[in-house]
């Protein structure tokens, strides 16, 4: 099962828009995606209450994993999302 840690952009974490971000993308990929600190913490990427329960940090690591067809690229796009300061004015690169 591929994972790729990624150390959080946002300075607020993964609060509010930053999450909702996560979340959208998560929910477009063609493969479950979860995230959490550790690989034995997981929870869905595509669930907003899920991830904004991990109360995740800004400069914080968390780990990403994803299984099946697809799952590399998933991974990528998300871990390049994650890695931004998705709480600034300037559009995401999704």
């Amino acid at each position: 099962m591929p994972a790729v840690r990624v150390k959080i952009g946002s300075p607020v974490g993964l609060h509010a828009r930053p999450a909702r971000l996560l979340v959208e993308a998560a929910g477009k990929q063609p493969v479950p995606v979860k995230i959490g600190r550790s690989e034995d913490a997981l929870v869905s990427a595509a669930s907003i209450l899920a991830v904004m329960s991990l109360g995740v940090k800004g400069g914080e690591e968390v780990v990403l994993v994803a299984e099946g067809e697809g799952a590399d690229a998933a991974l990528t796009e998300i871990s390049g999302l994650l890695a931004q300061d998705l709480d600034s004015d300037a559009p995401a690169k999704i």
